[in-house]
């Protein structure tokens, strides 16, 4: 009895997993009205995957291709539209995923200063200068028995620059996709990054989180591809070769999250193994792969060599895979840059993601959960949010995001191939 009971349980909950697969009608697609190309990749998109027309929002943005948008124009010509769509009769509570394309802003500016904050600020910046001169009289002293007094003196000082920079509207830029699976909200705080309620979640329990993914890139063509080359890879079945690149954080201390990182790659790697035909290729040293190293790259995920992409990799239609550094995607729309997601654009990937800015370790999704839900058959867009820490910061989502991986081969959440 326990058996059956255990498989009407496991039959109940994957019939309901798979009732929550994102359809196209609970896309909605965003275009900048005053870039063709924004519109003609909008246009694209809907045909190719079945989104409805009214499906679409096109915006006036401007006929720059403008990589950066001011907080104040983000709310006015991006946020509001978006919110007075998604509340609209026809489409309150049936969109899911927003798209945004090449021609939408990548980057939305800081907030300005804290109205009415300035007697705070003054107060804390004296207590912040206080602090520090009592830390400089104990380094000086050279008194050991003032250590564990330094550590509390250490987290106060944490506290109060924290506090400060909270005022001024440091770190309160973001993406603009991340801001915008926020849209919905009521107003929350601009500071560093929110929880991302969708995290593991499934139902989807959270009703105004949004899900947001970038048809952008190095150009349209290459965007348009994106389409294609995923289309393309669930007919044929995603093939080729898995790299993994650990050993960035070998010489860290073990408990360090450069050390976590470098055994969560490690993982990924016996991950696929189990589960996939795919041979796994690892690389465990300091280095990266180095140029041509890597042919029939199905996947990649590694680190490190800041903003100077190796080009290792040979693509295949469907690759997905994603680089742990900061300032990746900075230049998105470059095809000239060597941040490592516009030269992986360029040199054939079809899916990524990276930050727009420096996100701390973090914030990155753990490369084993990310590409365990794509095994497990859901869509990049699922397969992200459901990983990824953090809302209203400073990372991008680059591909399609109905594109299934794995979907035609999909096996239960932990059930391994053997």
């Amino acid at each position: 009895m326990k058996v059956f009971k255990f498989i009407f349980i496991y039959l109940v909950f994957f019939a309901a997993r798979n009732s929550f697969a994102l359809e196209p009608n609970e896309i909605l697609v965003i275009t900048n009205s005053d870039i063709a190309a924004s519109v003609r990749i909008g246009q694209y998109y809907c045909a190719k995957r079945a989104v409805p027309v009214r499906n679409t929002l096109p915006l006036p943005l401007g006929t720059t291709l403008n990589d950066t948008i001011a907080r104040s124009d983000y709310e006015t010509k991006l946020a509001e539209p978006i919110r007075k769509k998604l509340r609209s009769s026809g489409f309150i509570g049936k969109i899911r995923v927003l798209i945004t394309t090449y021609g939408v802003p990548i980057k939305v500016g800081k907030r300005g200063q804290l109205e009415g904050q300035e007697d705070k600020l003054k107060q804390l910046r004296k207590q912040l200068e206080q602090i520090r001169s009592i830390m400089k009289q104990i380094e000086q002293s050279g008194s050991v028995y003032m250590a564990g007094q330094k550590e509390q003196l250490k987290r106060r000082k944490a506290y109060l620059q924290s506090a400060i920079d909270n005022i001024v509207g440091k770190e309160t830029d973001a993406s603009v996709d991340s801001e915008l699976s926020m849209v919905l909200f009521d107003d929350y705080e601009l500071y560093r990054w929110r929880p991302n309620k969708l995290k593991y979640k499934l139902p989807y329990w959270d009703f105004k989180s949004l899900m947001v993914c970038r048809l952008d890139g190095p150009g349209e063509d290459i965007v348009m591809g994106l389409v294609d080359k995923a289309i393309l890879a669930e007919q044929i079945g995603l093939k080729g070769i898995a790299y993994i690149d650990s050993g960035y954080g070998q010489d860290k201390a073990k408990d360090s999250l450069y050390a976590k990182y470098d055994e969560l790659l490690s993982k990924t790697a016996s991950i696929l193994r189990q589960r996939t035909t795919m041979k796994v290729i690892e690389e465990q040293t300091q280095k990266v792969f180095e140029a041509g190293q890597c042919p029939i790259t199905a996947l990649y995920c590694g680190w490190y060599s800041l903003k100077q992409y190796v080009d290792a990799f040979d693509f295949v239609e469907g690759a997905v895979g994603y680089h742990i550094a900061s300032w990746e995607a900075i230049d998105l729309r470059d095809p000239n840059s060597s941040q490592w997601c516009p030269a992986m654009l360029k040199d054939g990937i079809t899916a990524t993601l990276g930050p727009v800015a420096e996100p701390y370790l973090r914030s990155f999704p753990e490369p084993d959960a990310f590409f365990s839900e794509l095994l497990d058959g859901r869509c990049l867009v699922e397969a992200y949010y459901r990983t990824k820490p953090f809302n209203s910061w400073r990372f991008v989502l680059i591909g399609d995001p109905l594109y299934r991986p794995f979907g035609k081969k999909m096996l239960p959440a932990g059930i391994a191939r053997q």
